[in-house]
């Protein structure tokens, strides 16, 4: 899902957390949203109306009764303009006040005429003892059962206070995959999906190991992707470089660092899924045995002998015990005669697709943000996607296989 074109209303009121913000309307501008704020007075403590003015390219909404306002009724005209909301920081107050329906400044008779109309995600930040107030927690349980409301928990962590607790505002990265969650339309609701995301790590001794490139960000990429679309995704993964971004806890992350770790894992997590995509970068072979101590170079010594032994075979083991109505789907990464080696792989383990990338294609491959595919069918059906971010790709092969 893209942010290009939407329209989004911020939400600021007056909690410490709203320093953060300014960069959370920096990162959905420079996604190609159009920004609108709307706080209450006390947010402008933290926070300066020149700075969310400058960075949204628009005037900030902060007094009902303003002169300046665009429209005499801007609590009802941002509403009819956005796309979606964000509300961050939610305080205890504003939280109150949205369970209850009081709408008395320019944040919260913005929030009562989009909370039936428009999504809205909402994203509480305050001190822990406030969070464990029972009058805070009914609010919030009351908030979480609206249809078009989605809740980005508090993180737990190091509070302006000086103490440690909940009640952290997740990250500006978090706050933005949410607002991708809210605006995706839900064209995988009920679905589960196994993913497989970097690479392994083939221990040789304590402190050494064979491994590849893979960094996990097109398995990630893709874990997200089904996520936003409201699958619930269960991602192994191997070592993985890039944050995983999950604000609604739809994926479920295993850690399986060696290829035997992940066979073992992804054999029984199998039969709970719908799909599995297998995107890791799974080593064909492992050290035979593993040094229980560091291996040290000796006195003239001049070489080391590893002997390797083959890995269990992840898609094959999937794809022969694949029941009717699952759907297994495959990457191939090549070097050379790609397009033959990439069928014969799908025929071989009984893949449902293919998605082939080659290292002669430039921006493909590990490591980086970009990639070029081609996604293969049993029926010969071929499907190219050509140079775009990882997210965009992962979008692409979603809508050519899901």
């Amino acid at each position: 899902m893209s942010l290009q074109g939407k329209h989004i209303v911020v939400g600021i009121s007056g909690g410490i957390a709203a320093y953060k913000i300014p960069e959370l309307i920096r990162s959905l501008v420079k996604a190609g949203a159009e920004v609108r704020v709307a706080t209450t007075k006390n947010a402008l403590e933290f926070v300066t109306e020149l700075t969310l003015q400058t960075l949204s390219g628009s005037r900030v909404y902060s007094d009902v009764f303003a002169a300046i306002n665009e429209h005499a009724t801007e609590h009802i005209s941002l509403p009819e303009w956005c796309d979606a909301m964000i509300v961050a920081p939610a305080t205890a107050n504003v939280l109150a006040k949205m369970a209850t329906g009081i709408a008395d400044d320019a944040l919260t008779t913005t929030i009562c005429s989009c909370v039936a109309r428009k999504p809205i995600v909402v994203a509480p930040a305050m001190n822990d003892k406030m969070w464990e107030n029972p009058a805070t927690q009914k609010a919030i349980e009351t908030i979480r059962g609206w249809q078009n409301i989605r809740v980005v928990e508090p993180a737990e962590g190091l509070l302006a206070c000086g103490t440690s607790g909940k009640g952290r505002m997740p990250e500006v990265e978090e706050l933005h995959e949410a607002l991708e969650y809210a605006l995706t339309p839900q064209t995988m609701a009920g679905q589960q999906v196994l993913i497989t995301a970097g690479g392994t790590q083939e221990k040789i001794d304590p402190v050494r190991f064979i491994s590849n490139y893979s960094t996990g960000k097109m398995g990630v990429a893709l874990a997200q992707a089904c996520a936003r679309r409201g699958a619930q995704v269960t991602l192994v993964c191997g070592a993985v470089s890039v944050p995983v971004l999950n604000p609604f806890g739809a994926i479920r992350r295993i850690d399986a660092l060696s290829a035997q770790a992940m066979y073992e894992t992804c054999v029984v997590e199998w039969p709970k899924n719908d799909t599995a995509i297998l995107c890791a970068a799974v080593a064909d072979f492992a050290p035979e045995q593993t040094a229980g101590n560091k291996i040290k170079k000796e006195e003239g010594q001049t070489a080391l002998d590893l002997h390797l032994t083959m890995t269990p075979d992840i898609a094959k083991a999937l794809g022969e015990t694949k029941r009717a109505g699952q759907r297994l789907i495959g990457f191939a990464l090549e070097t050379q005669n790609e397009k033959e080696n990439a069928l014969r792989k799908m025929e071989r383990k009984h893949l449902d697709a293919i998605v082939l990338n080659s290292l002669r294609d430039k921006g493909a491959g590990f490591g980086g943000d970009t990639n070029v595919v081609t996604i293969l069918l049993p029926d010969g059906t071929a499907t190219s996607l050509p140079l775009q971010s990882k997210a965009s790709i992962a979008e692409g092969i979603l809508d050519a296989i899901i």
